[in-house]
């Protein structure tokens, strides 16, 4: 066999491996690889060679700073001051005129010139470039993670999963929870140009208020598994998250088996065999072990990820305002409200997972790709299988199960019925039963002796 399809095979048996283990989605943490291929946006030195090729201030070539100033960072600052003075000068009609009233730091000057250099990156007529990248792009929209990450500024991770909340660099430490189908753009976005981390006191603010963040993330970083794409394994931004991660919960050097990076290497052939791990110094004497996947092209890995998703089809505005509204009645209306709670139906309910699934108006199922299994029948089924001609007789025999039992099977979802949301109209839903539903409402019809579940609350119990 030859080495490099043994090695994908082993890789995507260890995603596979991790992921059920998990139980859970990944998280993805994105970095500016990400959009330099599928968007050939600049990296961090690139944008700086740009900016100071753009601003009529910076007169000397950009190699004299990189000689001058050995941190891209501080060569940031330096054009920051540039900016600000040809702002005030020559390239006043290049800026909007709200920046000129003193409520804006001297920075937003190139920070603008950056939402400039980088709006627009995404698709073009439907494309990234080539059918392997369209593919690509596909494979990882199938993956359908728990969250996104990213130090990226551009709005590309907004195009490719645009039922994503978007949360702008500290929006994060004032949120009281994480929910889920968020990206969080931990660095700031073109969208709001004040918001981007771009110079030395940016950073020194981020990095100050970092361990806020960290605490909040580390929570995805412990319970999903996180995948990398878009950096270099020696990418500070990487080594500040593994820091964080070694400190929490890897007091010794041991592999963190929830943890992958993503690497790209154009030299990759059917003979290769890369590493699967990498040992990274991520501080003083502080070692990590991650899983390593390298690849000339991503499809298969983001395919590996995304090939037991059960999430795609959810509602994930749904998600994220259930959770909301979970949290607050639990963290403020109960214990600060006049709030009527039945502690016994609530005692009842979180005994199992479907019961409490119920209270919230969610059915559970083991594996939801198998509803079409345990509900297989659509109302013209089931009635076509009880003799009728169409639903309408089934509707007559749920109707009479009603009158004689007080409780309407279609009035929430339950082992004999569900009803699924198919589209984003209101009344855009679908009905389904199951092979229970369709004994039950034989017996019915035939007038035979039935009974129903004890915890089957009737809507209207028959005298």
């Amino acid at each position: 066999m030859l080495k490099y399809k043994q090695y994908q095979e082993d890789v995507a048996e260890d995603i596979k491996s991790t992921l059920s283990k998990a139980g859970c989605q990944p998280i993805l943490f994105i970095g500016s690889g990400f959009s330099k291929r599928y968007a050939k946006a600049p990296n961090w030195e690139q944008l700086l060679k740009k900016l100071g090729s753009d601003c009529s201030t910076i007169i000397k070539e950009y190699g004299y700073y990189k000689q001058t100033i050995p941190d891209l960072i501080d060569i940031g600052s330096t054009f920051a001051e540039f900016y600000k003075e040809w702002a005030w000068g020559d390239g006043k009609d290049n800026f909007p005129k709200d920046f000129f009233q003193g409520n804006f730091p001297s920075s937003i000057f190139i920070k603008y010139a950056v939402t400039e250099i980088l709006s627009g990156l995404g698709a073009h007529n439907g494309t990234y470039g080539s059918a392997e990248l369209d593919s690509e792009i596909e494979a990882l929209k199938s993956i359908s993670p728990h969250a996104i990450i990213t130090t990226n500024y551009d709005q590309m991770l907004e195009e490719i999963f645009p039922t994503f909340l978007k949360i702008i660099g500290q929006q994060i430490l004032r949120e009281p929870y994480l929910s889920i189908g968020e990206i969080f753009k931990i660095h700031g976005c073109i969208t709001d140009p004040s918001s981007l981390v771009l110079t030395r006191e940016d950073y020194n603010n981020f990095n100050n208020d970092k361990k806020y963040l960290s605490a909040k993330l580390l929570t995805y970083f412990v319970e999903h598994p996180l995948l990398f794409i878009g950096y270099a394994a020696n990418d500070p931004n990487i080594k500040n998250v593994l820091y964080d991660i070694s400190r929490m919960y890897r007091p010794e050097l041991v592999l963190s088996p929830n943890i992958y990076i993503l690497e790209w290497d154009e030299n990759i052939d059917e003979n290769s065999m890369p590493t699967k791990e990498r040992v990274l110094l991520v501080g003083e004497n502080v070692e990590v072990r991650i899983k390593s996947i390298t690849a000339s092209s991503f499809e298969w890995v983001f395919k590996a990820f995304g090939a037991h998703s059960t999430i795609e089809k959810v509602d994930l505005k749904i998600l994220r305002s259930l959770m909301a509204r979970t949290v607050n009645l639990i963290r403020r209306d109960i214990p600060s409200k006049n709030v009527n709670v039945n502690f016994q139906t609530l005692e009842h309910a979180i005994q199992s997972s479907e019961t409490f699934g119920n209270l919230l108006g969610v059915t559970l199922l083991d594996n939801p790709v198998d509803v079409n299994a345990k509900y297989p029948y659509t109302p013209t089924m089931l009635g076509i299988k009880l003799g009728y001609k169409d639903f309408n007789g089934l509707n007559q025999i749920i109707k009479k199960l009603h009158r004689e039992s007080g409780i309407d099977i279609c009035a929430f979802d339950n082992c004999y019925h569900c009803k699924l949301k198919i589209g984003i109209a209101e009344k855009s839903f679908s009905r389904k039963y199951s092979d229970l539903a369709y004994d039950l409402l034989l017996k019915v019809k035939n007038g035979e002796h039935y009974s129903l579940p004890n915890d089957f609350l009737p809507i209207s119990k028959k005298s």
